[in-house]
């Protein structure tokens, strides 16, 4: 039943994928869609790294300079901000990251 699935989902997952990437197909969002759907990755990601930035510990808010996770947020939006390199600001991030954690 598990890998039904699994395949099911996976099934699921690549047809609706292959319907708005194939180039062959002749499905065209409108505008105002295209527009609702570009707000889809940000949303999702903001919901991915806000609660680790700002509860790292599953136990209430952390606002402190103690939080390594907050200061390597601040570090890397502000080299994002700066640069606009994504590999530059990742590998900042990750290693103001560490230092942080290592040395509290």
């Amino acid at each position: 039943m598990i890998w039904l699935t699994i395949l099911a989902m996976a099934l699921i997952v690549f047809a609706s994928r292959y319907l708005f990437l194939a180039p062959g197909l002749p499905i065209r969002l409108n505008h105002q869609a295209q527009r609702f759907l570009s707000y889809a990755s940000p949303a999702v990601l903001t919901a991915i790294w806000a609660p680790i930035v700002f509860v790292p510990e599953q136990s209430g808010l952390n606002l402190s300079w103690s939080n390594p996770y907050l200061i390597g947020a601040l570090v890397s939006a502000l080299i994002a901000w700066k640069t606009k390199n994504v590999l530059l600001t990742a590998v900042i991030g990750m290693a103001v990251f560490g230092g942080v954690s290592i040395l509290m």
